[in-house]
């Protein structure tokens, strides 16, 4: 037999040879590294890039010389601040962020609660029909922002809408839902509509992660099911409840959809309803796209600084419920 055909199997360059532990544990630490890449390239290029360069942008300006007429007589410069100076003195911009807090205190408050009151009414025993109803409370959700906007906006004109058919047929009052003060409510309303079938289930998949024997015990210490719900429930699904109001704030502060749809169906909305919308007007409209991407990291970081008040305050608050 040559000395070839005798060759050891453990000798490295074998066709059986097992890698070194060394080669081993290189190989168990880079793993996870090559399987974040992709996702890492597709964050730093269509995400981390892109607002970098809103944020540089926010930092300069066009400064024209003459009657800017020819090469050379309109060139970016450095501006400063002085764009986000005017975004703090500009009118406009404040009013819409006013307009959005009022908007915020009647979707928040209303697509929470109707949100966790479904979930307590399907985690029931009696309930029928459970599978459907999820599904038909969760449907709006799938439904894209801008065709429900559509949708409601029809309802809520007079000419087409067959609630106004119906109620002047019964000689009741037809409000204009599209002017004045009910106008808050009407596009709260498809926000509303949308929103509460998500946030039902991600408080309904917490309900159902709380294990029987808790309820087992309640009920033998003669608990009603409406003091389950108040004293042992809801307290238990305070982190998701916490979760929902997390998101909901920052689509809240992110409203364009619903107004801009609403917008060519009446007069009371005007182009800078919103902060987003002020922003759309500023960089395609008006062709400022450095007050708009101003204006745009004024907003995110408003969103960043009341979500981080918001969790640090729910985050000390549990903190506290432990210490107790």
């Amino acid at each position: 037999m040559s000395t070839a055909s005798r060759k050891s199997y453990g000798v490295k360059g074998a066709p059986y040879a097992h890698p070194s532990p060394t080669t081993t544990l290189k190989r168990a630490r880079s793993a996870p590294y090559i399987f974040l890449l992709p996702a890492t390239v597709l964050f730093l290029l269509f995400f981390a890039l892109p607002i970098g360069y809103a944020v540089w942008l926010s930092f300069r300006k066009v400064h024209v010389s003459g009657l800017g007429l020819g090469a050379g007589a309109r060139k970016e410069v450095w501006a400063g601040f002085g764009n986000y100076t005017e975004a703090f003195h500009d009118s406009e911009l404040l009013h819409g962020a006013l307009r959005v807090l009022g908007y915020g205190c009647i979707v928040v408050p209303v697509m929470l609660g109707l949100a966790l009151l479904f979930a307590l009414m399907l985690d029931t025993e009696r309930v029928r029909l459970a599978p459907f109803t999820r599904l038909a409370i969760f449907l709006p959700y799938a439904i894209p922002g801008v065709v429900a906007a559509l949708m409601w906006g029809f309802l809520y004109l007079p000419d087409v809408s067959p609630f106004y058919y119906v109620l002047d047929k019964l000689n009741l009052p037809q409000p204009n839902l599209l002017d004045g003060g009910p106008l808050y409510l009407a596009i709260s309303n498809i926000a509303v509509w949308g929103g509460t079938g998500f946030n039902m289930i991600v408080i309904y998949t917490s309900l159902r992660s709380i294990p029987a024997e808790v309820y087992e015990a309640a009920k033998l210490d003669g608990a009603t099911p409406l003091q389950i719900a108040l004293k042992i429930k809801i307290p238990m699904v305070a982190p998701s409840l916490v979760l929902t109001f997390f998101f909901s704030i920052i689509a809240t502060l992110q409203v364009f959809n619903e107004p801009t749809t609403l917008k060519p169906l009446t007069n009371s909305l005007n182009t800078s309803w919103s902060p987003l919308m002020k922003v759309y007007q500023d960089a395609f409209h008006r062709g400022d796209i450095y007050s708009a991407a101003a204006e745009a990291t004024l907003i995110a970081l408003a969103t960043l600084v009341l979500s981080f008040a918001f969790l640090r305050a729910a985050n000390s608050r549990n903190k506290q419920e432990e210490a107790r």
